[in-house]
C-alpha cells in the first residue's frame, strides 16, 4: 500500500468478499506486486485469482523495467475486448516489441522475484540501521522495499548537507528548526540498493565522513 503494508491472501479474500456482496469486479494495483508477493511468502495465483481477483495490474516498473506494465485479466470472456481499450486508451505503441522484450526476459528464470528480493532485503537492512539511530522511530512495519521512518532533525541537516537526496515525507516538513525535533521521511530500495549504500548513508545521518559519489543505475 501506499504505506508500505503488504495485504496477506486472506485479508486480500477477505476485499474481495466485500467487493463480491455488492456485485462489483476487483483491481488490484500490483504496481509492487513482486515485492509484496515475496514479502507474503506466496504463490502468484494465491495473491491474485484464487482470492478473487479480477484484474491485475502486473508492475514491472518499480522493480527494474522501464515503463513496462502488463494488465492481467483472469476471465478470458472479459479480455477480449480489452486489446482494443487498450488501443483507444493511446498504450499500443509502434515499438512495442521493446517493452515485450524487457517483460520476456523479467519474467525468466524468475528474475521478477530476484530482483524484488534484494530490494526487500535492502529495506530491512536500511530499516534496521535506522531503528539503531538515536531518536529515530519506524512509522509503519518494513514489509517490502519502502522504510517509513523518523529521526531527529539534526541527522536530516546532516545527511542532505553531505549530499544525500531524499524526500522528507510529508513534504511540507522544513530542516529549519530544533535539532532534535523527529522528521519522517519516505526511503525505498531497488533491486541496485547495495549495502555500503546504505551503511554511506546511515553514517551521514550520524554525522560521518561522506563517500566517494557512485553512479547506481536506475
Amino acid at each position: 500500500t501506499e504505506a508500505g503494508a503488504v495485504y496477506s491472501p486472506a485479508e486480500v479474500a477477505a476485499i474481495c468478499a466485500v467487493a463480491r456482496a455488492a456485485g462489483l469486479p476487483v483491481h488490484m494495483d500490483g504496481a509492487r506486486f513482486a515485492n509484496a508477493l515475496v514479502s507474503a511468502g506466496c504463490s502468484p495465483a494465491e495473491m491474485t485469482w484464487k482470492a478473487g481477483i479480477d484484474v491485475l495490474s502486473f508492475g514491472g516498473t518499480k522493480n527494474g523495467l522501464m515503463g513496462v506494465e502488463a494488465v492481467v485479466l483472469f476471465d478470458p470472456a472479459r479480455a477480449w475486448e480489452f486489446e482494443l481499450r487498450r488501443k483507444r486508451g493511446g498504450h499500443l505503441f509502434s515499438k512495442h516489441r521493446y517493452l515485450s522484450a524487457q517483460m520476456a526476459a523479467y519474467l525468466k528464470d524468475d528474475l521478477w522475484r530476484k530482483m524484488a528480493t534484494r530490494a526487500n532485503a535492502a529495506a530491512q537492512r536500511l530499516s534496521t540501521g535506522i531503528m539503531a539511530l538515536p531518536g529515530a522511530t519506524l512509522l509503519h512495519p518494513t514489509q517490502a522495499n519502502s522504510v517509513f521512518a523518523a529521526w531527529p532533525r539534526e541527522g536530516h541537516r546532516r545527511a542532505q548537507k553531505a549530499g544525500a537526496q531524499y524526500y522528507l515525507w510529508p513534504m511540507d516538513q522544513s530542516l529549519d528548526g530544533p535539532g532534535d525535533q523527529p522528521l519522517s521521511a519516505r526511503l525505498v530500495c531497488s533491486w541496485c540498493t547495495t549495502d555500503d549504500e546504505i551503511d554511506a548513508f546511515l553514517r551521514l545521518v550520524e554525522g560521518g565522513p561522506a563517500p566517494a559519489p557512485t553512479h547506481v543505475p536506475g
